[in-house]
């Protein structure tokens, strides 16, 4: 199939599930086609079949506001007709979901058909979508899509509940690619990678996101603080945005800012997760948690607060432990209680490696969106 896909080119979840779908569809033998308005971080160019569209936006002294929408949904119906494309997949509503439809209409004027794929991932319906300014317009893009997508059964409930949605939406999981994201396996280059960030004797402690206030990384400043009163540790924070800032300058009243390391922005994650002894996700709200999916696929276990698609993805107690938002005195409990229990802590990260490898490998979840893609097309009936 020849497939567009429009995702956020940022580091959020959504544009890293896009760009790395569109990588796993190009490895299957498909032609993908990325349309957005810078390239996704993740894409390299060294992947056969991937090609990447730029969305130019004019600034004219008229509009206050540049409309990205509308000129993303010309540059969809251009691509579209000009390399033939099958059909398109926007991940996030706002506004990918709306320019599909435009460009469909566009395209339908001609005489082509230009079906388009929506995922749901999450804050595009829990916060952007409901708010009343965009509710009726998100409603209807998602009401119009050929086929609707989401990352997480809690998400696909609240966007019926919380949109009076009549359409079905299926549940097609965040994966990982569990070739890329391993385990270390030589000991002796585990321990040359992490004297970058401890000492053989100090646990590691690892936090991935784009720091914005949902994600809570204050909690994990204060969590590690409670951590290495009690035992020797580090903590490496993966990410940059807004609430950087401020994390550092807890860090620093706190006076444990010498054993923080903010690496900020790093592409190749997978290549740091492994490190860890624990990966900490305290965020507000999660539609799924692809950070920790990535942990656990690099046999490193979770404390992750139980709130939206998480318990979906950790299994408290087997592949991480699970607590109620803000409550840091028990996730650092929590974490210590796995630190100072070397069997529970290595059964744990051996769970969530099998567990990964078992529900979320990109070569079990990457097919079901191509037979999605089938069934949208008509070329494989459900």
């Amino acid at each position: 199939m020849r497939i567009g896909i429009t995702c956020y080119p940022t580091y959020g979840g959504s544009g890293v599930v896009a760009t790395e779908l569109g990588i796993e569809l190009a490895a299957l033998g498909h032609e993908v086609h990325f349309i957005s308005y810078s390239q996704p971080f993740r894409l390299n160019g060294r992947d056969d079949g991937i090609f990447y569209h730029e969305v130019p936006v004019s600034n004219y002294p008229l509009f206050e506001f540049p409309p990205y929408d509308l000129a993303l949904a010309s540059r969809m119906a251009e691509v579209a007709e000009y390399y033939s494309l099958d059909l398109l997949h926007v991940h996030y509503a706002i506004p990918h979901s709306v320019s599909a439809l435009l460009a469909r209409q566009i395209l339908a004027t001609r005489g082509r058909r230009l079906p388009f794929v929506t995922t749901l991932h999450g804050t595009d319906i829990t916060l952007v979508g409901l708010d009343r300014s965009y509710l009726p317009i998100t409603r209807h893009a998602i009401q119009e899509s050929d086929g609707v997508t989401s990352i997480s059964d809690y998400l696909r409930e609240k966007t019926i509940v919380d949109f009076d949605v009549t359409r079905p939406i299926k549940t097609i999981s965040n994966f990982v690619n569990c070739d890329v994201y391993t385990p270390f396996t030589d000991e002796a280059q585990k321990a040359e990678a992490r004297s970058r960030f401890a000492q053989p004797d100090e646990f590691l402690l690892m936090h991935l996101s784009n720091f914005r206030p949902v994600k809570r990384v204050t909690d994990v400043v204060k969590i590690f603080a409670r951590v290495v009163r009690e035992v020797p540790a580090q903590l490496v924070l993966i990410g940059d945005g807004p609430d950087r800032s401020t994390a550092e300058w807890l860090a620093h009243d706190l006076g444990i800012h010498a054993r923080i390391h903010f690496v900020g922005k790093q592409e190749r994650v997978s290549n740091l997760l492994g490190l860890a002894d624990l990966f900490l996700m305290p965020s507000q709200l999660e539609s799924f948690g692809l950070a920790a999916l990535e942990a656990m696929a690099c046999k490193v276990p979770s404390i992750a607060t139980r709130v939206g698609g998480v318990p979906e993805l950790i299994e408290d107690g087997v592949t991480g432990l699970l607590f109620p938002a803000g409550d840091v005195d028990a996730m650092a409990a929590g974490a210590l209680s796995l630190l100072t229990d070397p069997p529970r802590l290595n059964a744990m990260r051996e769970a969530a490696r099998k567990d990964a490898k078992k529900r979320f490998c990109a070569n079990l979840v990457v097919p079901q969106y191509v037979r999605f893609y089938e069934q949208v097309l008509g070329t494989n009936p459900p």
